[in-house]
């Protein structure tokens, strides 16, 4: 029998091999920017409560992976890729250790590890857990809640028990993206209910205070900020985000009949197992109704959200937790089978554990190869970086740099010079020496007459990874 010190020893061994190579090599790409500057803002301005992106406030995500960023830069005392991404990698280890200790009494030694391991080496927890976005985090959360609920439920302890924490994993989730994931885990936790003909339940005074306690956490950020941003409208723009998803804008069939495939796809290499589900034999009524309900609180919100118009794949990724469980549980059945139509051979325990084991060393493998072979040829075509340095390169160390109206640009994320924004160029203060603007501040502030009798002198003219035009200006005699 696996002992729980060598559980947690070989998760962590995995986790390690799999998440931190090469983990801050790369330059920020695609969202993580909105993830990371207004976590550096807050740092600088001590403003926690709005989430800020150049000179505006970002109000279409709540700010938990902000704060978490922020917490990272202070603790480690440096603000890099590798700080930046370290919340997303431990959010992924944090589940499989819940998986390898609290689900050990409802999975067993060795269900509880395989859990532990599906999670860790699928391909969607891969991509997102070496990144800086909020799907890992979101995710994270919400598998957390659904393991908690169900090792909970299966042990038969205390309605509270069973109840109250996994509110607080769910009220730590609308911190990080919304309601979203309220739909899975309530898909899990109510078709799991039914099969136990136990759906009362789900009326129980500890839910309700539970509910109570999940709303309560995301309250006591969301009341302050629409004080504080009163003028950006800010539930406006949590409908529209919302509104937006359910009515299909951006629509785009061939983009949307992939939804499901590409759904499926995150939980790869594992899905290949998925012909055995319908032959497990259990011995216990308990982790017969599990099973059940989970193939169905995972069907069901699947083909739900993936028939959305306006959907993504990813929207379905905190079904990766139950799915992970499921197979655990499947692989570690009493009996199980192979399909007739691929051999119907008895599948051991022994050979199920080695396949396991199999499939997580070659993921380890490949990601220390990607790290070795493929990461150093991406850097030499990184461009984020090279902006930073041609602008850092004009202006001395102990000069302010401002960013008139910066809208998203990733690049200052390396930008060396002390940092601020400002809406326009009115608002530049009078000792400013350089600032940046964008092509359509360009003729203003060249004319701008604010410094007289100095002047705006064009330094620099470089054009971002979106081939939009940066202007560096510096302010001196005529």
């Amino acid at each position: 029998m696996l002992s729980r010190v060598n559980s947690l020893l070989i998760v962590v061994l995995i986790w390690t091999a799999i998440y931190l190579p090469a983990l801050g090599s790369l330059e920020i790409k695609g969202e993580e920017g909105r993830r990371i500057l207004p976590a550096v803002t807050m740092l600088q301005t001590g403003n926690y409560i709005v989430p800020q992106v150049g000179s505006e406030p970002y109000l279409r995500k709540p700010p938990l992976v902000n704060w978490l960023v922020a917490a990272s830069f202070k603790i480690f005392g440096k603000r890099n890729e590798w700080t930046a991404r370290l919340p997303s990698a431990l959010s992924a280890l944090a589940v499989a250790i819940a998986f390898a200790t609290l689900a050990r009494a409802s999975l067993g030694a060795s269900g509880s590890t395989i859990a532990a391991l599906i999670w860790l080496t699928n391909f969607g927890m891969i991509e997102k857990g070496r990144l800086i976005e909020i799907e890992a985090l979101y995710v994270s959360l919400c598998g957390l809640a659904i393991i908690f609920w169900l090792s909970f439920w299966e042990q038969k302890k205390s309605p509270w028990l069973i109840w109250i924490p996994a509110s607080i994993f769910l009220g730590l989730g609308l911190l990080a993206k919304g309601p979203m994931h309220l739909l899975f885990f309530y898909a899990i936790v109510i078709a799991v209910l039914c099969h136990a003909g136990e759906q009362r339940k789900i009326w129980s005074a500890a839910h309700l205070i539970g509910l109570v306690i999940m709303t309560s956490i995301f309250a006591a950020w969301a009341i302050p900020c629409l004080e504080m941003a009163r003028d950006a409208h800010v539930a406006h723009i949590w409908w529209r985000q919302f509104s937006g998803r359910l009515a299909g804008e951006g629509f785009k069939f061939g983009s949307w009949a992939l939804n499901l495939p590409r759904s499926l796809g995150y939980f790869l290499p594992w899905l290949l197992l998925l012909p055995l589900l319908p032959s497990p034999k259990f011995s216990s009524e308990r982790k017969i109704d599990i099973v059940r309900g989970l193939c169905w609180g995972i069907a069901v919100p699947l083909a739900i959200v993936d028939l959305i118009p306006g959907s993504l794949p990813r929207y379905t990724m905190p079904l990766l937790a139950p799915a992970a469980w499921l197979l655990a549980e499947t692989l570690t059945a009493e009996t199980l089978t192979w399909p007739h139509w691929l051999g119907g051979k008895q599948f051991p325990p022994k050979d199920r554990q080695w396949a396991v084991m199999l499939i997580s060393i070659l993921t380890c493998v490949c990601l220390c190869a990607y790290a070795l072979a493929i990461v150093p040829q991406v850097q030499k075509r990184q461009k984020l970086r090279v902006i930073a340095a041609q602008i850092d390169a004009m202006i001395p160390v102990s000069q302010r740099l401002y960013a008139v109206d910066p809208d998203y640009q990733p690049f200052l994320f390396y930008i060396h010079a002390p940092l601020a924004y400002v809406s326009n160029v009115e608002e530049l203060p009078d000792d400013t020496r350089y600032f940046l603007v964008q092509r359509e501040n360009e003729a203003l502030a060249a004319a701008s007459k604010k410094w007289a009798p100095r002047q705006t002198h064009l330094l620099l003219r470089l054009s971002d990874y979106r081939k939009r035009e940066i202007i560096l200006f510096a302010v001196g005699p005529t």
